[in-house]
């Protein structure tokens, strides 16, 4: 068979179309993404050593009703896809979201005034769905998300963001610091969260790229990331409160500039 050569049509449609994907397992988690209005699904993966289940019948034929490929698997090849062979409960499935795409990508078709927040170490679930779905209820252009070093989509994030995490944008990448690098060489203006900031983040314009980096629960953004980092800024505090959840901070930058703008 003749490879399919990358600059031919059908390998960019491919391509587009994979990084528009995204997995996620759990007979629960499953159903209720295929319950979403609007949710586009590209294969349905089921461990061909499953029981008979009225669960899985329901999550089969929502997935035909989406026009869904139905694929059955060994036990060993679904965790391969799930990446979580533990916890898949013996289901995944590939959804296409629209707002889902690599840090190359969104480069390639960037905007000339945007905000992302970068999560550097966010390692708790409940903290990313939270932030998930405040990011999209807000509207702003999305999360930057790195595939390593903190928490990862998975069904306790799925259900903090309440179904939300399939309309938010986000932004992924391998690597934080790269990703971060590279859209610092754009002219993108990089910001640090700190409770130690002297400069106040009301006090920054809202025109203009900026990425807003929030770090890790207990110790904050990391060296590396902060020496990318233009400039650090900081929520002011009152009545000795030293600090914000960091879900809750997101909330903050995600609404800053759209608050009030309609």
């Amino acid at each position: 068979m003749t490879p399919t050569r990358p600059d031919s049509e059908d390998y960019q449609r491919k391509k587009r179309l994979y990084d528009q994907l995204l997995t996620i397992y759990g007979r629960k988690p499953v159903l209720e993404a295929l319950q979403q209005p609007g949710i586009l699904v590209h294969r349905l993966h089921l461990a061909d050593s499953n029981r008979p289940a009225a669960l899985l019948d329901e999550i089969s034929t929502l997935a035909r009703a989406k026009g869904a490929e139905i694929c059955l698997h060994s036990k060993q090849a679904l965790s391969r896809i799930s990446r979580n062979g533990k916890q898949d409960q013996g289901v995944a499935v590939d959804l296409v979201l629209a707002g889902y795409q690599p840090h190359e990508v969104f480069l390639a078709n960037m905007p000339v005034e945007f905000e992302l927040i970068a999560l550097d170490g966010v390692t708790n679930p409940q903290n990313l769905g939270m932030i998930l779905r405040s990011v999209a209820a807000s509207g702003s252009a999305g999360v930057l998300l790195p595939r390593q070093g903190g928490a990862q989509i998975d069904p306790l994030v799925i259900k903090a963001s309440a179904g939300a995490l399939f309309r938010c944008p986000i932004v992924r990448c391998d690597s934080l610091e790269q990703a971060l690098a590279a859209f610092k060489a754009r002219g993108v203006r990089l910001y640090s969260l700190s409770s130690h900031a002297e400069t106040a983040l009301g006090s920054l314009d809202k025109r203009g790229a900026k990425i807003f980096v929030l770090g890790n629960e207990t110790h904050g953004v990391s060296e590396s990331v902060e020496r990318l980092c233009d400039s650090s800024v900081a929520i002011p505090m009152h009545n000795g409160v030293e600090s914000l959840n960091v879900a809750v901070t997101a909330s903050l930058l995600a609404f800053r500039t759209y608050l009030g703008s309609e």
